[in-house]
C-alpha cells in the first residue's frame, strides 16, 4: 500500500519512525529476557518471510493462546457455579438492574448496545479500519483490527460452546431476546477488543499526553458501558461480562505485544543492528 515518495508518517518508514514512542517510551526496547528473546524470534521470522507476514504468523499462534484462555476462562466459571457464585452475585445485580429500567432508558439501552453487535461493531471496525490504512498507506491497521476481531470471535464461540450457560430468564429480559449461550458476552468481549486496539493504532501517533489519555478513557468507557448494558437488559449474567472483559484484556495485550514485536523486527531491518534491550519497553 506504500508508495515511492510517501510522507515521513506514512508506510514501513513512518511506521518505525511514529510508532516506535509513546511519549518518552520506546516500544521497540525491552527490559525482560522473555521480551528480548521474543524480539530476536521475530527478527529471524521476519528476514525469511517478511515483517508483515511474521505479524500475520504471530497473530495466528496468538489466536490459538486465545482459545486456550477462553478454555481457562470456562474452568473458572464452573469452579464459581460449584460454589454458588452465580447466585450470591449475578441474581441481586440483575434484580438491581431491572428496578432502574423505565421505557426511554431500555429504548436507549437497546440501540445503544446494538453498537456492539454483529451488525454495529463490524461496520465501526471497518469503517476505522480503511480510514487509518488509506490515511497511514499501511497495511498494519488492517492485519491488527482484523485479527483482533476475528480472535475475539472465536473467543466469543468458544466460551459459548464450551459452557453452554443459559441466559437469564426472558421474563427479566427487555425485548429483542437473544437465545444463544450466554458466556462470554460477545458484545463486551468484541467492543472491549476493537475498541482497545484502534485507541492504540490513535495513541501512537498523539504526542500530547492529554489527547492519549482521553482516546484510552473514550475506548474503556466504551467498553465498559457496552458490558454494563448488556447486564441492564438482562440479556447477560454479570459474570459473563466480567469474563468477557478478562478475555478481551488478555487477546488485547496479545495483539498489542505482536505488533511490538513487528516494529522491533522492522527497526532492525530496515534501519540495521540496533539496541533493542535498553531499559524503556517492556
Amino acid at each position: 500500500m506504500s508508495q515511492p515518495g510517501e510522507d515521513a508518517d506514512r508506510g514501513t518508514g513512518g511506521e518505525v519512525r511514529e510508532d516506535r514512542t509513546v511519549g518518552d517510551r520506546d516500544l521497540t526496547c525491552w527490559r525482560s529476557p522473555l521480551g528480548r528473546w521474543s524480539a530476536r524470534i521475530m527478527h529471524r521470522i521476519s528476514l525469511t518471510l517478511g515483517p508483515k507476514k511474521a505479524l500475520v504468523l504471530i497473530l495466528a499462534l496468538g489466536a490459538a493462546i486465545s482459545a486456550t484462555m477462553t478454555w481457562v476462562a470456562s474452568e473458572i466459571y464452573e469452579a464459581v457455579i460449584e460454589t454458588d457464585g452465580v447466585a450470591l452475585l449475578d441474581h441481586p445485580v440483575l434484580e438491581a438492574m431491572k428496578r432502574l429500567r423505565s421505557p426511554w432508558l431500555d429504548a436507549f439501552a437497546t440501540d445503544y448496545t446494538n453498537l456492539g453487535g454483529v451488525i454495529g461493531m463490524p461496520i465501526l471496525a471497518t469503517v476505522i479500519m480503511v480510514i487509518l490504512a488509506l490515511r497511514r498507506r499501511s497495511w498494519t491497521p488492517v492485519i491488527l483490527i482484523t485479527a483482533a476481531g476475528v480472535g475475539s470471535l472465536l473467543m466469543t464461540i468458544a466460551g459459548k460452546e464450551l459452557t453452554g450457560r443459559a441466559r437469564p430468564a426472558l421474563v427479566d429480559a427487555v425485548p429483542p431476546y437473544e437465545y444463544s449461550p450466554s458466556f462470554p458476552s460477545g458484545h463486551t468481549l468484541n467492543s472491549l477488543v476493537i475498541a482497545g486496539v484502534v485507541a492504540y493504532l490513535l495513541v501512537l501517533r498523539q504526542r500530547r499526553r492529554r489527547d492519549r489519555v482521553l482516546t484510552v478513557g473514550v475506548a474503556a468507557l466504551f467498553a465498559f458501558t457496552i458490558g454494563v448494558s448488556r447486564v441492564f437488559l438482562g440479556h447477560h449474567w454479570l459474570t459473563d461480562v466480567l469474563a468477557a472483559w478478562f478475555l478481551g484484556v488478555a487477546w488485547l495485550s496479545v495483539v498489542i505485544m505482536t505488533h511490538r514485536l513487528y516494529l522491533s523486527a522492522t527497526r532492525r531491518i530496515t534501519e540495521g543492528p540496533v539496541d533493542t534491550e535498553l531499559p524503556g519497553g517492556g
